[in-house]
């Protein structure tokens, strides 16, 4: 790519103020550097949403800094804890406890509902307990998990609120900084406690999978919306929802040339980097090669492309374009291509964007390809509104980074009526190249032609395509044939006989 300078790509500069790491990839992304010293932060969603492991990065992230975390657990203990930790990766042995969890005499020997011997009520043993650890330990960071257990031991509404706010104020006067985990139901709700805190984490699940969001964060504007997240072997990783208007880069606007000097005449000269081209048509006419010949030619120039594939696995993907000499092979060892099947049900948007990001900052990316959008709008698991707006974040995105953009959409009709694009995305293009079959004298043709280019004129005849063992070849422009794009064509003449 031709950039006046590599040190421009970049993304606004988040507020300067001091911040905790959270520990969670992404997840500090999203708030704008991590969380803000000495505030109470709540965690809530579903069980099973990931929440006591959040705790976890959140603890070990202020061990690895040499800050003092204290866990104060109320339900599970602490072995089962330490244990569950272990199978995603997390060493908690720097981490101080304080199991405050029911033991396993809590049927046998005592009759009432709480954990402390009956002497000790009055003496509001909880926080006493959480008070004398806090003093001994002098932690950083504390996480409580889940602190909806003081509602069941408190008795009302009124004895909770007390303690919460008596907790909150005990590590704040210690200079902790604390996060803590509710398991709020329709019959007891959190709301008392969103109000208390300075900031709410709330994990879930949306329509594209696990879901995280911050709705509120005092003291510091965070990235608004539901953002991708995913529960792996080494605990929670974020996918930030992409905000294209964050992200700029100067590039040279300049076409770039296909390699096929017909094609490069119908786009009169080539694709303008820095656009959106959608190459639409049937089934089996062509699309992924023409896509793939721009990036044969930007490998040429030492241009970086990547591929990602929905619909097609690589294997078939690389014998299918080295029959046509296309060395996909030759590109990827000398890293001028990537190629990357995706698995649309298993990868959510948030999580492809930031492949894609990772490809474009980190490995410079000059072109990526999408093939194809109907196996990009499965993975979304929406309607197509919701299509177009990841399509559209995605396509600004790169855009404002000077990255060229292909997008492979597969319309349904082989011949027939014509369509531009089969999920309303034409809009989205700032360039639409179409490839069509055709039927002459009972032999089925393909034609290419262009049907939009908003940054430069383009001819506007079809011409006749073809898909050699040397490459593509494309002829001269049909200008005898009429009704071509209702894939029967006739002769200029009115006859069907000669061409």
């Amino acid at each position: 790519m031709t950039t006046d300078s590599d040190d421009d790509r970049s993304r606004t500069e988040a507020p300067n103020i001091d911040r905790l790491s959270t520990g969670v990839p992404g997840l500090d992304e999203i708030l704008h550097g991590g969380l803000i010293p000495e505030r109470s932060y709540l965690v809530r969603g579903a069980p099973g949403t990931g929440k006591s492991i959040l705790g976890m990065h959140y603890l070990t992230a202020g061990v690895e800094t040499g800050e003092t975390a204290l866990f104060i657990n109320l339900e599970e203990q602490t072995a089962d804890i330490k244990q569950n930790a272990a199978t995603l990766g997390f060493d908690l042995d720097g981490v101080e406890f304080l199991d405050l969890s029911p033991k396993s005499d809590f049927f046998t020997d005592d009759q009432g509902y709480d954990v402390f011997d009956a002497s000790a009520v009055e003496r509001d043993p909880l926080i006493e307990a959480i008070s004398e650890r806090v003093s001994s330990v002098e932690p950083d960071r504390v996480f409580v998990d889940p602190i909806t257990q003081f509602r069941d031991l408190a008795g009302d509404d009124y004895q909770f609120r007390k303690h919460a706010l008596s907790f909150m104020r005990l590590v704040g006067e210690h200079g902790a900084s604390v996060l803590f985990t509710t398991q709020a139901t329709e019959q007891e709700p959190d709301d008392d406690l969103q109000f208390m805190s300075d900031g709410t984490i709330e994990l879930g699940y949306a329509s594209t999978g696990r879901s995280i969001a911050v709705p509120k964060f005092r003291g510091s504007p965070t990235q608004s919306g539901d953002h991708g997240m995913a529960i792996t072997d080494n605990g929670l990783v974020v996918f930030p929802q992409l905000a294209p208007g964050e992200y700029s880069q100067e590039f040279v606007s300049e076409p770039i040339s296909s390699g096929i000097p017909e094609v490069d005449e119908l786009l009169d000269g080539g694709l303008d980097r820095g656009t959106v081209t959608v190459i639409s048509g049937p089934t089996g006419v062509g699309k992924t090669t023409t896509g793939t010949q721009f990036m044969k030619e930007a490998a040429g120039r030492g241009e970086r492309s990547v591929m990602y594939l929905f619909e097609e696995s690589e294997a078939t993907f690389a014998q299918r374009s080295e029959a046509i000499n296309i060395p996909v092979a030759k590109m990827r060892e000398r890293g001028t291509l990537t190629v990357e099947g995706i698995e649309p049900l298993e990868v959510s948007p948030q999580e492809f964007a930031q492949k894609i990001r990772r490809q474009v900052e980190e490995e410079a990316a000059d072109i990526v390809m999408l093939d194809g959008i109907a196996g990009y709008k499965l993975g979304i698991q929406g309607d197509e509104d919701e299509l177009v707006t990841h399509l559209h974040s995605l396509g600004r995105y790169l855009k404002n980074m000077g990255v060229t953009v292909i997008l492979v959409d597969e319309i349904p009709t082989i011949t027939g009526e014509f369509q531009a694009t089969n999920v309303g995305i034409s809009y989205l293009a700032d360039n639409i190249l179409f490839l069509r079959h055709i039927e002459i004298r009972g032999e089925m043709r393909k034609v290419i032609g262009v049907l939009k280019m908003r940054t430069s004129d383009f001819e506007r005849t079809l011409r006749e395509f073809e898909i050699t063992r040397h490459g593509i070849k494309v002829g001269d422009p049909l200008t005898e044939l009429r009704g071509i794009l209702r894939g029967t064509p006739e002769w200029k003449d009115g006859s069907h006989g000669g061409e």
